[in-house]
């Protein structure tokens, strides 16, 4: 006898909207109901554990899945803990009134097909999803219990369903579905291939298509298994397959955890941070299973940006199917778990820097940049991070050789408390900067900031545990109490008369104006004739280097610029202005001082621009009368091009 019913409201809606969807990832029906399938199976494998009274105890626990091209149907199978009359209606005709609110919901918000994969099984709707692909659909289902009556579960998606007593031999459950027109691609037992080995590959049971005997799901979900019983090689195999990078990764993270949630997580950390143009993997994202079941190919919201080089699946337990990428960052186990893989991660990277650091510095030449990102844009991360920073210092001629912050704060010089660096485009240009005058005749340590992120750190890293991180170029460093002052080996010409360098120092004054904040006589400088020092906090000092950075329109910092009075240069200088004060040759030479100083922090916006003064500089050094040379032409004094464009 058959009887009907009718869904409850919220249900019509849902099927309303399933039903006259179109939704362009209809092929999740086949997840949604082959997780199902597991589920059951699992329920009833538990059941055997404890119970001898189960229908059919000896079957296999196995998924079927038959299409029929002429009929136009698809029959889903299992052997798995089966449905009761009353399961049935409590299963299918009615679902939790607030899941099915919270679907509809995110559904009408939907403009695409594309949230279908979103929202579908969120809310504990999967079964639903077969709609956007069926007519009618018909549940065939046999309880585990010994002697139950099995039953048949029948809708159009319309606003009734109904229930009749059937016959099925063996426990478990049969869901036929009767194609729409315009999804009979379905029967294409390649399709349905396709479709399970991109979602269902790893589900615990064998899935059988057609009549073949070996299940479709071959792979092993390794990251489920116990470290002791997986091979390096296996191992390397599955990064391959994964990432489809045929280089082996650098490092590996086999990780479980029971709470205050339970998963399994497989991490690589790849052997180069540049994708190949032959690898799949475009994006960065973590693949996200729930119980074996894919649910997200590229989940980001899994690991902080900064370490999204990281690759790698996680599967949970607890997480629903069909997280939302719209409401994953308000879902606590989604929390919990970006937490929990995020420690994890990081202590394993300061495990390695301990214990094996040259591993460590390999990951480290490759991702560093990322890391020091993340002591920028995630300051909760800030002492997790701090750790494995590392970088070259003045203290070792081999630019490979890096020192961590800790290994530098345990090398500093009696009454040292601040930790010094200098920002460059690379090594061997700052290592020539006026800047390390002072500290290499006291012997302090200096640390190279020439990676492009470099300026972009010291925004979030203004200390490291209580010793401050000080740029060589700040003004009001005073290094007199600090270290010992080595014996120079060639002594310094003595320093101009102070009314003497006045005059010096007034002509760069004038003739630099607003190019400069000031003028003044160095106390540090010892090889170099002058350098530019500035006052500013070290976040807006290095804004035009980040601007530069990000190809943005940026204007020259106006710095001090520091005189060395004891420099050959200052004292020639004085010379021809005590012959000659108007002589062009003195503005010449100081506009090539300065110039050479910006040049030297690596702000000068167009090196290319000294060219003519150089040129004029070297033929009056060669001996080129004055007269012959023209001085105004090869005079060109710096100005930024915003300066350039509001004069014009």
């Amino acid at each position: 006898m058959t009887e009907t019913y009718s869904f409850q409201a919220e249900i019509q809606q849902l099927l309303d909207i399933l039903v006259h969807s179109l939704y362009t990832e209809r092929e999740i029906f086949l997840r949604e109901l082959v997780s199902n399938a597991s589920d059951a199976l699992n329920r009833v494998q538990f059941e055997l554990l404890t119970n001898h009274e189960v229908q059919d105890a000896e079957a296999e626990l196995a998924i079927e899945i038959k299409a029929d091209e002429a009929a136009g149907t698809i029959t889903i199978s299992d052997s798995g803990i089966g449905m009761t009359r009353d399961d049935l209606m409590n299963n299918l005709g009615t679902i939790a009134r607030s899941g099915a609110k919270a679907f509809i919901e995110a559904a009408r918000k939907s403009t695409n097909g594309g949230a279908a994969s979103d929202v579908i099984g969120q809310f504990g709707v999967g079964f639903y999803s077969v709609f956007m692909v069926a007519d009618k659909v018909r549940v065939v289902s046999r309880s585990y219990q010994k002697d139950s009556q099995a039953y048949a579960w029948e809708s159009t998606g319309g606003a009734t369903y109904s229930i009749e007593e059937v016959e099925r031999e063996t426990r478990g459950t049969d869901i036929i579905i009767y194609l729409k027109e315009d999804a009979k691609e379905f029967t294409s037992e390649w399709k349905l291939k396709d479709i399970i080995r991109k979602h269902s590959d790893y589900i615990a049971f064998p899935i059988y298509v057609g009549d073949s005997e070996e299940a479709t799901n071959k792979q092993v979900a390794i990251w489920r298994q116990d470290s002791k019983e997986v091979s390096d090689e296996q191992y390397n195999d599955f990064y391959k397959m994964l990432t489809m990078d045929f280089e082996a990764p650098l490092h590996r993270i086999h990780m479980r955890a029971d709470v205050p949630l339970q998963f399994y997580a497989l991490l690589y950390i790849p052997s180069n941070a540049e994708r190949t143009l032959f690898s799949p993997r475009k994006e960065p994202g973590l693949k996200l299973y729930a119980r074996k079941v894919l649910i997200q190919d590229y989940c980001k919201d899994l690991l902080p940006e900064y370490l999204q080089f990281v690759q790698g699946v996680v599967d949970s337990e607890d997480l629903p199917l069909n997280v939302s990428r719209e409401s994953v960052q308000a879902n606590k186990v989604m929390v919990n778990l970006k937490k929990t893989v995020t420690n994890k991660v990081l202590s394993e990277l300061k495990r390695m820097a301990q214990k094996n650091k040259a591993d460590y510095l390999k990951i480290f030449a490759q991702f560093g940049r990322f890391l020091k990102q993340g002591v920028a844009v995630s300051p909760q991360d800030r002492d997790d991070l701090e750790p494995l920073l590392y970088f070259p210092s003045t203290h070792s001629n081999d630019p490979e050789a890096l020192i961590s912050l800790e290994d530098y704060v345990g090398r500093m010089v009696n009454n040292q408390t601040d930790i010094y660096y200098i920002l460059g485009d690379d090594i061997h240009s700052a290592s020539r900067s006026p800047h390390l005058d002072a500290f290499r005749q006291r012997g302090i340590e200096v640390l190279y900031f020439t990676d492009p992120v470099d300026a972009f750190m010291i925004m979030g890293l203004s200390e490291y545990k209580t010793h401050k991180l000080r740029s060589v170029d700040e003004s009001d460093i005073d290094l007199s109490e600090i270290g010992e002052l080595k014996t120079e080996e060639t002594p310094n010409r003595d320093s101009l008369p102070e009314d003497t360098f006045e005059i010096v120092r007034q002509r760069f004054a004038e003739l630099l104006g607003k190019r400069v904040k000031d003028v003044r006589a160095s106390k540090s400088l010892t090889g170099s004739p002058a350098r530019l020092v500035s006052d500013e906090s070290g976040v807006n000092r290095q804004m035009y280097r980040i601007n530069r950075l990000l190809d943005k329109d940026y204007d020259l910092p106006v710095k001090t610029l520091e005189l060395n009075p004891r420099h050959p240069l200052m004292h020639n200088l004085s010379q021809l202005m005590n012959a000659n004060a108007s002589n062009p040759l003195i503005n010449v030479v100081a506009e090539q001082i300065f110039e050479t100083a910006l040049l030297q922090d690596g702000i000068h916006p167009d090196p290319a621009s000294m060219a003519n003064r150089l040129t004029l500089l070297m033929e009056a050094a060669t001996g080129s009368p004055a007269s012959e040379l023209d001085y105004p032409a090869a005079e060109q004094p710096l100005t930024n091009d915003k300066e350039d464009e509001t004069a014009e």
